[in-house]
């Protein structure tokens, strides 16, 4: 066998694994497209049996035409024309439809958006719609046949526990449902957080159990561990004790007995005494500092420790101890850090502190995020900062008495910025 007849063979190879690559590319992309793929596909096996069957039609009658009486036969050569018209005609009446779309559609798409199907998705309109008729069990029965279609869809779980919890008081029947979907290994994690906290919010509305309530809590810290989400989770337990007193208090209300109103009020020469009692700041921090030993992630009620140190005892040291706590936590988001920086500043200039000192504190926001917004906000303050120490005068300090001079400096030598 020759070269040439070996590249042939190789050329001629190569080609028909081309075509028959771009026909099932071809095959494939009108199938997906296609709004029913089934009655495509018997189009295209229909059109090529057809084709297929005239070929070997055309092929018996060339085989008349080859021979000696039969050349010229002008019988078979009409036979051969109208079997291939034929053919046209049929294939033109299949295709024509899919070949005209083809065609004008690039045009029509920018009028109706094109062809492309709306994703397929759970509908829960109808669990809704008897939901709010007070039919749970109907509704309940409607999220599940869609939870068969789409097992993992988080809408469709949190509505089913939802109407469990809150409609039939079932809250075993959802904690189970919700359990089910966080087992899932690839469940989401902002998903499943969001579970266990429903559930803890349903615990504590409904079932008034705060133990319950910071069980579900634990499972995010001890499935995230040193995450955000951890973070949230632990303050919102350092704040469980205080629900619990209002939700019993509102379980087991009491009549309230009214106190007799101050007769004469108008000929009464000062009226300072129906003014309700200011806390006291150094008791306040007191309680701030007690709630922190047992819930140091607290950032809600350490930033109100730092506030009442700046604001009451003009203590930028005590203030900056609290502050820079929250600044270091990597979990706490951009915009808090920044919020708490910015804070920080604030205090820093309200209390005497020199330009350097704040524009250092400011700085800080620009080196740890240059990338969002906050850097542009912060790079505008910096620019306008000696207009906010101007009229600025030496704040003097508040001295605290004996038990508050401890307040805070428990904590060891103040903290700095990292």
């Amino acid at each position: 066998m020759s070269h040439n007849s070996i590249f042939d063979i190789v050329l001629g190879t190569g080609g028909l694994v081309v075509a028959i690559g771009v026909a099932g590319a071809g095959v494939f992309f009108m199938l997906k497209k296609s709004y029913d793929p089934p009655k495509m596909l018997f189009k295209l096996l229909l059109s090529v049996a057809i084709v297929i069957g005239d070929f070997f039609f055309i092929r018996s009658m060339t085989g008349h035409l080859s021979g000696g009486e039969s050349a010229g036969d002008y019988g078979t050569a009409f036979t051969i024309a109208g079997s291939i018209g034929a053919i046209g005609i049929i294939l033109s009446i299949v295709w024509t439809p899919h070949l005209s779309d083809l065609l004008v559609s690039p045009l029509t798409n920018l009028f109706d958006g094109g062809s492309e199907r709306p994703d397929y998705k759970p509908f829960y309109s109808i669990a809704n719609t008897k939901r709010k008729r007070g039919k749970y069990s109907e509704a309940i029965a409607e999220v599940r046949k869609q939870l068969e279609k789409f097992p993992n869809d988080f809408e469709g779980v949190m509505l089913l526990a939802a109407i469990q919890a809150e409609n039939q008081n079932d809250l075993q029947a959802a904690e189970n449902t919700l359990n089910h979907f966080c087992a899932q290994p690839k469940a989401p994690e902002k998903q499943v957080a969001a579970a266990w906290t429903a559930m803890a919010d349903w615990h504590l509305k409904f079932g008034v159990d705060v133990d319950s309530a910071r069980a579900s809590l634990q499972k995010i810290i001890e499935r995230y561990p040193e995450t955000e989400l951890a973070l949230r989770a632990e303050q919102r337990m350092a704040h469980l004790g205080g629900t619990e007193k209002i939700l019993l208090a509102q379980h087991d209300r009491q009549a309230v007995v009214v106190p007799e109103g101050v007769k004469n009020l108008g000929l009464m020469d000062s009226t300072a005494f129906l003014r309700p009692q200011e806390i006291d700041p150094g008791r306040l921090a007191a309680a701030h500092v007690k709630h922190l030993e047992t819930h140091p992630h607290d950032s809600e009620v350490r930033e109100k420790l730092a506030v009442i140190y700046a604001k009451d005892f003009k203590r930028l040291d005590l203030a900056t101890l609290e502050l820079v706590q929250l600044i270091n936590e990597t979990r706490h988001s951009p915009k808090q850090i920044a919020g708490w920086l910015n804070q920080l500043a604030n205090f820093q200039v309200e209390l005497g502190a020199d330009m350097e000192t704040v524009r250092a504190t400011l700085e800080q926001i620009v080196e740890r995020f240059p990338d969002l917004p906050l850097a542009d906000v912060t790079q505008r303050r910096l620019a306008r900062l000696n207009s906010e120490f101007k009229g600025k005068t030496e704040t003097p300090g508040v001295k605290l008495g004996v038990y508050e001079q401890n307040i805070g400096l428990k904590y060891g030598s103040p903290h700095k910025l990292q």
